[in-house]
């Protein structure tokens, strides 16, 4: 069943954008370009697909002060619908990204009232899709019919404890993350062998496995694998790239799109975000459609 509905359980922080000409030694100091404050996080997945037209409603947690504030506001802007109250003891989370001149980032993070403890009591349909993150992750129910579950488990992969990721690992429906994330995850630095090994790990996940410029690999069960090329592009900030990727790829499930086809144009939104500085950068349908037009 295409998925109607994105409930979005990740957390949506603060980004504190800061363009340095490359990161200071260990002790040192290096003043930046440019410098930015925005909402990021899983907003950028949120947005993404609320820009193509699939309802967002955002279920994860947020907090009582100046981010906070800042992270509804811009959830409203976008049309996204807040399901939680703020939690009153707790101002949202932020992050520290440098982003270097060819675009990489590197992000320090501090959690706050965003992080879920438990699953929050929302009704849910199979025609949901439920977007769970490996920033918080919380427990989930193991019931196969309450709804559709895509998971990134995003850098922290690594360190997420085992009680809290092998049961997400064994109910989501699609697992999505970057090359160096699937290699820890698998044990394997190749996509395609880490994509194959994580069919064998998951309980009935199709994977998906993001390999930067590139593209991705694909592998959908009971199909062979495949790779998806993306355009190619010159990249300016490459924050917020897989977050855009993820929201585009589950808005074209929600089109009726194939998983290929929508991998396809996941990718095409995550290049064209690319060239563009700024962690939101995700295009609208208009735009990309429009953008695929120009460069097909």
């Amino acid at each position: 069943m295409n998925p109607r509905r994105l409930v979005f359980a990740g957390q949506a922080i603060v980004d504190v954008v800061l363009r340095v000409p490359a990161l200071p030694e260990r002790g040192g100091d290096v003043i930046a370009t440019s410098a930015e404050i925005t909402t990021g996080g899983g907003f950028n997945v949120m947005a993404a697909a609320a820009r193509q037209g699939l309802p967002v409603l955002y279920a994860g947690g947020h907090g009582t002060g100046p981010w906070g504030d800042l992270v509804r506001a811009t959830l409203a802007a976008e049309g996204i619908e807040v399901l939680r109250p703020p939690d009153p003891g707790r101002d949202t989370g932020f992050d520290v990204a440098m982003v270097e001149p060819d675009g990489e980032r590197t992000f320090a993070t501090h959690l706050g009232a965003e992080t879920l403890e438990s699953w929050p009591g929302i009704p849910m349909t199979a025609a949901d899709v439920v977007y769970l993150s490996g920033y918080g992750l919380p427990r989930i129910p193991r019931r196969r019919d309450a709804a559709q579950v895509f998971m990134d488990p995003g850098p922290l992969v690594a360190q997420i404890p085992a009680d809290l990721l092998d049961p997400v690992l064994a109910r989501c429906d699609w697992l999505s993350c970057n090359q160096r994330e699937a290699g820890l995850l698998s044990g394997s630095a190749d996509p395609s062998e880490a994509a194959r090994l994580l069919l064998e790990r998951t309980g009935h996940a199709s994977i998906m496995v993001r390999t930067g410029a590139s593209g991705c690999v694909l592998a959908v069960r009971g199909e062979e694998l495949t790779r998806v090329p993306a355009p190619v592009v010159e990249a300016v900030d490459t924050t917020g790239a897989g977050d855009t990727h993820a929201g585009v790829f589950i808005a074209g499930l929600a089109d009726g799109l194939s998983p290929a086809q929508a991998a396809a144009r996941a990718n095409a939104a995550a290049a064209l975000s690319v060239t563009r500085p700024g962690p939101a950068t995700s295009p609208t349908r208009a735009a990309l459609d429009a953008w695929l037009a120009d460069t097909g």
